[in-house]
């Protein structure tokens, strides 16, 4: 099965998206389940349980506020952020809650949200139990799994085996790099192609078009926030947005630039920071596949559009279309959550995505596509998540520039050649997958390893 380009590419909120818009999503779900069912108005407690991941670095990731939306009846893609910080503060100081955004209980988040950090559950580390009780009954409880890019699943589709939403009946369906390559040879089709006749399933050209747009002006215009907002990020750790004051001064410097044929590269880490300092702050962003990696996309299509003299609406379409087909592979066949498989599952598939993006946008062929995201990867193989005090930021944000960077080379790279190369994307695909399961559980957002313990904190 083939996930669609927009189920990889969401509008959201920072920071996670594993860790703060899907257990928005799944308190929403399961808030929303209970008043389906008629017994909203017998709940008088509910209880939420952060298993795994989510327990050990939830409240760095925004996790608890997360859940406090969620049952309020709010989702990630309608959320302002000014907006979520009023509400959850009123629930805090009411010690009250609108379940669903109706019914009205006592809600003790002391009591209520519940952190275990002991226990995780056997199919993914970032799981979560919702039980809604009356008095001492309980009433319905449902655990749901926060599984990357701000999807999840629940245990019923979990022992069904069925597949995650956003996953369709296709008239092109692909399961590797290989059969993306035959399908493109077959059908004399580019990978764009592809992604946009299996999008033709649910939605016209017009609705494809206009929805690639917002995906791409809501990236822009998160990149151009960032440049703006100065100060310190929440969390603790005291980290400065770097953004405006880089934006400053390569303005200053403009007229030296010539001099200086890297210059280029500043404008692409710039932009790439300023993304990940608007998710750090849980601004509005968008899964690029996760919350994590957000900005290594945004800033390589930017870089596109402003470096590459035939830049145009299609090219940006054939970007996106393209990047989704790549993160659609690594999705089905190992995983996008650093929770799972850490940090090459975001950073390393943002910069796959955007590689192949890049090169397809440059008009590169389906094997030089396919190399670009092969190269993106490759170099990115046993990345570790290791937040520091669990927050997205350290080493998160400059990661983000580096992936970009990397991107932009794994694309030149690629287009210099004629797509022939030793290694495929598959044999990396499930190399990636391999080591994950490889890596230590102190390396997969627990913060538990790497820089997480060995960065003293003042």
């Amino acid at each position: 099965m083939v996930a669609s380009t927009f189920e990889l590419f969401k509008i959201g909120v920072g920071p996670s998206s594993s860790h703060t818009m899907g257990p928005m999503l799944a308190a929403a779900t399961f808030a929303m389940r209970v008043a389906e069912q008629g017994i909203l108005g017998q709940v008088t407690r509910m209880e939420t349980k952060l298993f795994g991941s989510l327990a050990l670095t939830g409240k760095g990731h925004a996790t608890d506020r997360a859940v406090l939306l969620g049952l309020s009846g709010r989702v990630p893609e309608n959320i302002e952020p000014d907006a979520a910080d009023a509400l959850v503060d009123q629930i805090r100081n009411a010690k009250r809650i609108h379940l669903n955004g109706t019914h009205d209980i006592v809600f003790d988040e002391d009591t209520d949200v519940i952190f275990d950090q002991r226990k995780r559950l056997d199919f993914h580390s970032n799981a979560m139990r919702f039980t809604a009780f009356n008095g001492a009954d309980e009433l319905v409880t449902r655990v749901y799994y926060s599984v990357g890019g701000g999807a999840i699943l629940d245990e019923d589709q979990i022992g069904a085996n069925d597949p995650e939403s956003g996953l369709w009946d296709v008239p092109h369906p692909f399961c590797s790099g290989a059969d993306l390559l035959r399908i493109a040879e077959e059908k004399g089709l580019s990978i764009a192609d592809i992604m946009r006749n299996n999008e033709r399933v649910g939605k016209t050209d017009e609705e494809i078009s206009a929805t690639i747009r917002e995906i791409s002006d809501a990236m822009s215009a998160c990149i151009d926030r960032g440049i703006k907002s100065g100060g310190i990020l929440p969390g603790g750790l005291r980290v400065k947005r770097r953004a405006p004051l880089i934006h400053a001064r390569l303005m200053e410097r403009q007229e030296r630039a010539l001099s200086d044929p890297l210059t280029v590269l500043d404008w692409v880490n710039l932009w790439a920071l300023a993304v990940n300092e608007e998710n750090a702050a849980g601004g509005k962003v968008v899964t690029a596949p996760t919350n994590g990696a957000a900005g290594i996309v945004p800033s390589v299509l930017r870089f596109y559009e402003r470096f590459s003299p035939k830049a145009d609406v299609a090219g940006i379409e054939t970007f996106l279309l393209t990047a989704a087909a790549i993160g659609s592979l690594f999705k089905e066949n190992a995983s996008i959550s650093g929770a799972e498989v850490g940090c090459q599952g975001e950073v390393g598939v943002a910069c796959s995505m955007a590689a192949a993006g890049l090169t397809a946008a440059w008009g590169g062929t389906p094997l030089q596509v396919e190399n670009a995201a092969e190269i993106g990867m490759e170099h990115n193989l046993g990345l570790t998540c290791d937040p520091v005090a669990g927050l997205v930021q350290v080493p998160c944000i400059e990661r983000n520039a580096v992936g970009a960077v990397k991107a932009i080379e794994a694309a030149r790279l690629s287009i210099m050649g004629d797509g022939t190369h030793r290694v495929s994307l598959d044999e990396v695909i499930e190399t990636m997958r391999k080591t994950g399961l490889d890596m230590s559980e102190r390396y997969k957002e627990t913060s538990q390893g790497g820089l997480a313990v060995n960065l003293v904190e003042c």
